[in-house]
């Protein structure tokens, strides 16, 4: 599922909200059929929540190894941490094998969203909240990003998506929803964005 919309509509904050990480002041949080609202942060992510924020929110004196070994010393169930990476890591990232002892303040910033996409995955979540993973990156990399992207599902884990790009959500997601100034404006495939003319032009701008 991909929330679309403009900088400022409410996609980072549906995302925050549904993470913990912000109070809501209606409605719920389910998962699983499981009603979640009133959990805190890291009571979700072991609830199977796992949360790539858009700055990656990478410690910058941690190599790349030791953030992956903190997701996985604090998952249930998971092999601790002197165990070594989890193999997924490197089935979704081959890349990450050339910097897992570089510190997070030396990646650059498609190393630090691929860090931090593989770090969610540590913990094993049934869904993954991914805000604006494919912003600043060159179009290329944005295409290993959407193919990771279905990698994931095909891993049975679900994803949530915030994106500004329309085209870019349009080529990742199975449903979509537009967002403008925190209201769901459209609902429905990808397709049918493209054809409501009311909706390109609000998320246009």
């Amino acid at each position: 599922v991909c929330l679309v919309g403009r900088n400022g509509a409410g996609k980072t904050t549906t995302i925050d909200s549904v993470m913990g990480l912000l109070p809501i002041n209606s409605g719920t949080v389910t998962l699983n059929g499981r009603d979640i609202t009133r959990l805190s942060a890291h009571e979700r992510a072991l609830s199977g929540i796992g949360y790539s924020p858009e700055d990656a929110g990478l410690f910058p004196d941690l190599t790349v190894a030791e953030t992956f070994q903190i997701g996985q010393s604090v998952a249930k169930g998971a092999r601790r941490s002197g165990e070594g990476i989890d193999p997924r890591v490197f089935e979704l990232f081959p890349e990450v094998r050339d910097f897992t002892t570089r510190r997070g303040l030396f990646l650059s910033g498609g190393q630090k969203k691929m860090v931090a996409i593989a770090r969610a995955l540590t913990l094993g979540p049934s869904i993954l909240l991914l805000d604006e993973p494919f912003e600043g990156l060159a179009p290329v990399i944005v295409s290993r990003f959407i193919e990771a992207a279905k990698r994931i599902k095909a891993m049975g884990v679900s994803l949530f998506i915030a994106e500004s790009n329309l085209m870019t959500a349009s080529r990742v997601a199975d449903r979509l929803y537009a967002i403008d100034r925190g209201e769901i404006i459209f609902e429905g495939p990808p397709a049918r964005a493209f054809e409501n003319q009311e909706v390109m032009k609000t998320i246009r701008g």
